[in-house]
């Protein structure tokens, strides 16, 4: 593959290039399925991805940061399409699978994340260039790759005293976020702070949960107050008045802490996902004007590609041209339509297969862009790893379970109901597949806007990263389903099975609807919450244009776990902190920025780390596999964490001040 290069001779897309992201992808992927099932996250692999890459390629001729760059935009795709972990196992919990068939599991995740790519292309303007989102991970995989593609060789003496600070921001970073979280898996400190409670008559509990997590606590600091603080919002409305109240109405006994948890888990989690649904159907309505002026820009650029001057057009504005987008779409939707077909038939559903495989194409191909909007911007907003993709995929099973029993269920016997609850959760791993690559698309064309790259070749790449995952994905699941099981599965074994809940989540939900038994109240409490919130936020908009409630943020703290949303608020209260000692310091925006490369390598450690346990666990089945004391050393190992995170974190940026002044 002969090498491309960019107007001023930059190398970009090489074929050593995408085979080192190939091999990245097939890697990390395989990690993030099992660590998803097992912990019910998945992370971010852009920057391990990209520091990886560098390490590789510095040595080489030729290597630019373009290159590197497109080696992280195809490897990403292994941190968000194995997002799909989030729905596909439910089709072996409802007892429908009983293994997962490779080529109807690729396809899934193939057609559905090329979809994703295809459907961000004329979203990019819109959510990207034309937008302030903070994409927080995009802009801290591009500070790496700035880092990293300094050569001192070409730079002033004050450039190079800047280079060798931020790189070494970078790596400080990273050493302290990385040597932490070794500690944190010898369990030495404890993973979290954590405290539940009961209080009052009715035995109601609540609690609060602090991740010692570096990453998390920099994802705070990149995406600043106003999201922190609709963050926290959401929270206090989650476990101060949510968590409380249902476990009051409905006395358990038990451990506070399961208490609480389960109410978190079977009540307040739908009102989050209601106040999510309202709020990113109020964002699609404020998007409205900027997608047009995004579409506008993409037809434009496509008609100076057919009047021949394609060459006029800067590299940082030439996406894929949109009739490509156009055909490669109408190519992805054939596999899909035959997968919805051949799956209606086979599932008994027969007599109205056609009429299944076209509602739900056409579903797909709405919700799908819709969800991709949304998604777009929500890791625009706190990060692709903090996404809360589940929260979409409960609202589009639930979207489309209602529409099965509106259209289909009538007409069909009682028997059908499993096979109609199958369906629903296929179709919505589509869906899925499709929004979990829009989540991570954007924000990787962030990090290419900020390093000049051709948003057209990211955007092949992740067509690249895709097939790979797609390629990995089926015989992970396979083979972990056999090894262990998912929880809920039929005749699996409780004691070994992998928790996969969101999975068990969502087929619920799927079963729930289509056979009428889910409390609509719920998520209709949820919906007045968001409702409000989009009310408040615009009376701030209007009296204080500086202070914002962004309504999505306020719905994210309300559905994610306490032990994400308070650390990504610690973070992004210091961070504001520390903005404000940089207005007092001698070089203000040197401080600002060694602050935000700071960030960026507390993420790059734990993330690199968060891979290399993923794989020591997955292979030998071991949980705590360096783990070098007991469970008697709990109280203390919390003590200790605790005490040496706030130590660490006041050092850091103490650190950094002085760094900057130097």
């Amino acid at each position: 593959m002969t090498p491309e290069t960019l107007q001023d001779g930059r190398t970009e897309i090489t074929a050593r290039g995408l085979l080192i992201g190939t091999v990245i992808t097939l890697i990390f992927t395989a990690a993030n399925v099992y660590f998803g099932l097992k912990a019910g996250i998945t992370f971010s692999t852009s920057i391990p991805a990209a520091v990886i890459s560098m390490a590789i390629l510095r040595g080489l001729q030729g290597a630019t940061i373009q290159e590197n760059n497109i080696v992280q935009t195809v490897a990403s795709a292994a941190g968000t399409l194995s997002s799909i972990i989030f729905v596909l196992p439910g089709l072996t919990i409802v007892g429908w699978w009983s293994g997962f068939p490779f080529w109807t599991s690729f396809l899934i995740c193939a057609s559905g994340g090329i979809l994703g790519v295809m459907y961000t292309i004329p979203l990019r303007r819109a959510l990207v260039t034309d937008s302030e989102l903070p994409y927080p991970e995009g802009v801290a995989c591009a500070e790496v790759l700035k880092v990293g593609a300094g050569r001192e060789r070409d730079l002033d003496l004050e450039a190079v005293e800047s280079h060798r600070a931020g790189l070494k921001a970078v790596v400080v970073g990273s050493i302290v976020s990385a040597v932490f979280y070794v500690v944190v898996q010898m369990r030495i400190f404890s993973s979290d702070v954590a405290q539940y409670f009961r209080f009052g008559n009715r035995g109601a509990a609540t609690g609060y949960d602090f991740s010692l997590s570096f990453a998390l606590f920099a994802i705070g600091h990149l995406v600043g107050l106003s999201v922190g603080v609709a963050m926290l919002a959401g929270a206090l409305i989650g476990w101060g008045w949510a968590v409380p109240h249902f476990t009051s109405l409905h006395p358990l006994t038990g451990a506070a802490s399961d208490v609480a948890q389960a109410a978190w888990d079977h009540s307040v989690r739908f009102i989050g996902a209601g106040a999510i649904g309202v709020a990113a159907v109020w964002t699609l309505g404020m998007l409205v004007k900027p997608l047009v002026g995004g579409l506008a820009g993409t037809l434009a650029a496509a008609r100076l590609r057919k009047a021949g001057q394609a060459h006029t057009l800067p590299s940082v504005e030439r996406d894929i041209p949109i009739g490509t987008v156009g055909l490669v779409s109408l190519l992805c939707l054939l596999p899909v339509i035959w997968l919805f077909w051949h799956f209606a038939v086979i599932s008994g559903l027969g007599p109205r297969a056609w009429v299944l495989s076209i509602e739900a194409v056409i579903f797909v191909v709405i919700i799908g862009f819709l969800v991709s909007t949304v998604c777009g911007y929500m890791a625009g907003l706190i990060g692709s790893s903090n996404s809360p993709l589940s929260g979409v995929g409960i609202l589009v099973v639930v979207l489309f379970a209602l529409l099965l029993v509106l259209t289909v269920k009538s007409g069909l016997p009682a028997s059908a109901g499993k096979a109609l609850v199958a369906f629903a959760l296929f179709v919505t791993a589509v869906v899925f597949a499709v929004a979990s690559i829009a989540n991570n698309n954007l924000q990787d064309l962030k990090t290419g806007q900020l390093v000049d790259a051709t948003p057209g070749r990211q955007q092949w790449a992740l067509v690249i990263g895709v097939l790979g995952g797609a390629l990995v994905i089926p015989p992970v699941l396979d083979l972990l389903n056999h090894a262990y099981g998912f929880l809920g599965a039929p005749g699996v074994n409780p004691a070994r099975a992998l928790p996969a809940p969101q999975a068990g989540l969502i087929s619920a939900l799927a079963q729930g609807v289509i056979q009428n038994n889910i409390d609509w109240g719920l998520i209709a409490t949820g919906a007045l919450i968001g409702a409000g919130c989009i009310v408040l936020d615009e009376i701030l908009r209007r009296v204080w244009k500086s202070v914002r409630l962004p309504p999505l943020a306020v719905g994210l703290g309300i559905y994610l776990p306490t032990s994400t949303t308070l650390m990504v608020v610690a973070g992004a209260i210091v961070g504001w902190l520390f903005s404000r000692h940089a207005e007092r310091a001698p070089r203000p925006e040197a401080t600002r920025q060694l602050g935000v490369l700071l960030a960026s390598g507390l993420i790059v450690g734990e993330s690199l780390l968060g891979v290399v346990f993923a794989a020591v666990i997955a292979f030998s089945g071991n949980a705590a596999p360096i783990a070098v004391v007991g469970g008697n050393f709990a109280t203390a190992s919390t003590w200790a964490g605790g005490i040496a995170f706030a130590a660490l974190t006041c050092l850091l940026y103490r650190w950094i001040v002085r760094l900057a002044r130097r």
